[in-house]
């Protein structure tokens, strides 16, 4: 009878230590782990969202945008440069003097960072066209069309917008595009002067016009 008390009250503090234990399944044991916000990758991966989409205008503005974050690492900045300085340098850039002045900021000022490896040929590159344009662009033959489309893709953007006016061109689909993303052309009835009729990479038809025309 004692051996079989004895039991009995082990039995019961065994139950009373399994109700009071804490339950290896309940959610307050089980921390949540938050994974950190990598915010550089984000912006990163929205620019090349933008450029898929046809709006490297819009992606060199977020770049630029991204220069200015205090909270950059060298690394990202130099990042950011070089990326800016590829779109720039690119068909739809129409930057090309500043890409070279992104390859140079890297080289100059960020040397100690992975991006220079790939701002010095790129840097050489772009030299190399830059003195090509400026050749053409000097020849006398050289139609004012072709001028317009050279100073564009230099990026004298508002020598390109006088010659522009001054001889009444049309330019192609991809450059009012572009003129619309940089801000030379706009949308909207109080504007006057010559219409011209583009069609965005998404299909939106709209008919601009110069953008202090009328205001």
């Amino acid at each position: 009878m004692i051996r079989s008390g004895l039991v009995l009250a082990a039995s019961a503090l065994a139950l009373a230590a399994c109700s009071s234990a804490p339950s290896t399944t309940d959610s307050a044991a089980t921390p949540t782990v938050t994974q950190p916000v990598d915010e550089f990758a984000l912006a990163m991966q929205t620019v090349n969202q933008l450029v898929d989409a046809g709006n490297t205008q819009t992606a060199i503005d977020r770049l630029t945008q991204l220069t200015g974050d205090p909270d950059l690492t060298r690394e990202e900045l130099a990042d950011t440069l070089l990326r800016r300085g590829e779109l720039r340098f690119s068909e739809q850039g129409y930057d090309l003097m500043g890409a070279i002045s992104d390859f140079e900021e890297i080289i100059n000022d960020l040397p100690d960072t992975e991006a220079v490896a790939a701002a010095v040929p790129m840097l050489d590159i772009a030299r190399g066209k830059a003195t090509s344009l400026n050749t053409l662009l000097a020849q006398p033959e050289t139609t004012r069309q072709e001028k317009f489309n050279i100073l564009m893709e230099l990026g004298q953007h508002q020598e390109a917008m006088d010659l522009m006016i001054q001889s009444n061109l049309t330019p192609d689909n991809d450059t009012l595009v572009a003129m619309y993303q940089i801000g030379y052309l706009c949308e909207g009835d109080e504007l006057t002067g010559r219409e011209y009729d583009a069609i965005e990479p998404d299909g939106t038809q709209r008919t601009l016009r110069f953008c202090d025309f009328g205001k």
